[in-house]
């Protein structure tokens, strides 16, 4: 078998146990629904073609399949029933078949790859993943004798003997495409269940005559999900292996059990990331930024030699410059931050562009909502604005400008200038003595007046 591959997905489950409107394989692992993380691990093998198998009326499982075709399973009758309904795709296809699931997100390509390349060496009709299983009673048993799988025994149906094998069946499996049509085609249903079972097709290939055989993976890849207990269960693994990535990449991390990932984050060496820190879909860290700690960032870049945080968020659309300092409950939201600026303290800067080595003071607002519509606020380099201003977009202020404390800033800044829009302080002196008394008087009055009412 030198002819490329061919992959087919099943993905036509009820997911019943998930009590969910959403289809099983859309629910979400790292920020990607699982079923993307099968077409991605399945795309590292460069198939010649990708085929999934949905149920009736499934339009959000076809779209999530998208540019691949899908086949439908019309009925739910098992899994050798569903990958059957691939076989209008598969014509013409002569290479290896393998057979995943749509909600096993965590079988690796490196695990498929061994598989086919043991079917491809043996010139297998059959090939099977396994695992060593802690606890092998869920489990269809794999037998092996002198390195040829033989058979899969369900568990229910495993004899004394066979109980004790902890060699179990993951279900992924790999089909020589020159006899694919005729091994899916012979599975019967003579079950209690009266489905047809691909598991079948290991003692139909040898009950021919052909090769069968056992690829052995880790068990953690293996998971099946279920239901949201499994899903849980996943996102645990999933996030164990994603940082065990980055931390193999360069990264530090202070406590990595508490920084959960996206399935697409990606970081350069040197990075450094403190404890309860959530990345979201689409961002990317450059060398030696360092993100601290209680921080939530979402479809931005952080630049070379940045510092972000603690309790900072970046909000997509979001670009921090080289050397840009983030400091506390600071917000950017579709905001570029330009070289060396600063928001160090108490800021929200939505749809703005900072630019370079400009400072914005702690409690500034960059207004950028009327009710209708979104409006940009520009800095240009070096701009000093004070703490809590209010720039009311669309506004610009010129290249090194001040724009003084306590400002709301409604009208253009021209390069250089300074701008302050406040009411003027009036001070009246000698008068905070009399002042106090007022106030004092007035709250004796009120909670006397509370007192009586409560006796009535």
């Amino acid at each position: 078998m030198t002819s490329p591959i061919a992959v087919v997905v099943l993905a036509a489950g009820a997911g019943t146990r998930m009590k969910s409107a959403l289809p099983k394989v859309l629910h979400p692992l790292a920020g990607w629904p699982m079923l993307r993380h099968v077409l991605e691990n399945v795309g590292q093998l460069k198939p010649a073609r990708t085929v999934g198998v949905i149920s009736p009326g499934a339009a959000l499982v076809a779209e999530a399949f998208a540019p691949h075709p899908t086949a439908i399973q019309r009925r739910p009758l098992g899994t050798g029933d569903a990958a059957k309904a691939a076989l209008g795709a598969l014509q013409g296809h002569r290479g290896p078949v393998l057979i995943v699931f749509g909600d096993a997100p965590l079988v690796t390509a490196a695990s498929m790859r061994r598989l086919v390349a043991a079917c491809r060496r043996k010139d297998a009709a059959v090939g099977v993943l396994g695992f060593v299983a802690r606890d092998p009673s869920p489990y269809g048993r794999l037998i092996v004798r002198a390195g040829v799988l033989e058979k899969i025994v369900e568990s229910k149906d495993a004899n004394t003997a066979e109980k004790t094998i902890d060699f179990c069946n993951s279900g992924v499996m790999c089909l020589d495409g020159r006899l694919v049509a005729r091994l899916l085609g012979a599975i019967g249903n003579r079950n209690a269940k009266r489905e047809f079972y691909l598991t079948d097709a290991v003692a139909i290939a040898r009950a021919a005559g052909h090769t069968t055989v056992a690829v052995e993976g880790e068990e953690g890849e293996f998971q099946g999900i279920n239901s949201r207990a499994e899903l849980a269960a996943a996102e645990r693994a999933l996030q164990q292996r994603l940082r065990a990535a980055a931390l193999t990449a360069g990264v530090t991390m202070t406590d990595p059990e508490t920084v959960w990932l996206a399935a697409d984050t990606r970081f350069a060496a040197d990075v450094t990331i403190g404890p309860n820190v959530r990345f979201g879909l689409g961002v990317r860290v450059a060398r030696g930024a360092e993100i601290k700690a209680f921080c939530d960032i979402a479809g931005a870049r952080i630049g070379r030699g940045a510092i972000v945080g603690p309790f900072a968020r970046i909000r997509p659309g979001s670009e921090v410059g080289e050397n840009v300092h983030i400091g506390n409950f600071v917000e950017l939201k579709a905001t570029r931050m330009g070289p060396g600026a600063k928001a160090n303290h108490l800021a929200y800067l939505g749809d703005s562009d900072i630019g370079a080595r400009s400072n914005v003071g702690a409690g500034t607002i960059a207004v950028n909502y009327d009710g209708y519509g979104k409006h940009r606020t520009i800095i240009e380099d070096d701009v000093f604005v004070g703490s809590n201003s209010a720039l009311v977009a669309p506004v610009r202020i010129g290249r090194g400008a001040n724009v003084t404390a306590g400002s709301v800033i409604t009208e253009d800044v021209p390069r250089g200038a300074v701008a302050f829009g406040r009411a003027r302080q009036v001070t009246k002196q000698g008068r905070a003595a009399a002042l106090r008394a007022k106030l004092r008087a007035r709250a004796a009055a009120k909670k006397a007046g509370t007192k009586r009412a409560k006796k009535k």
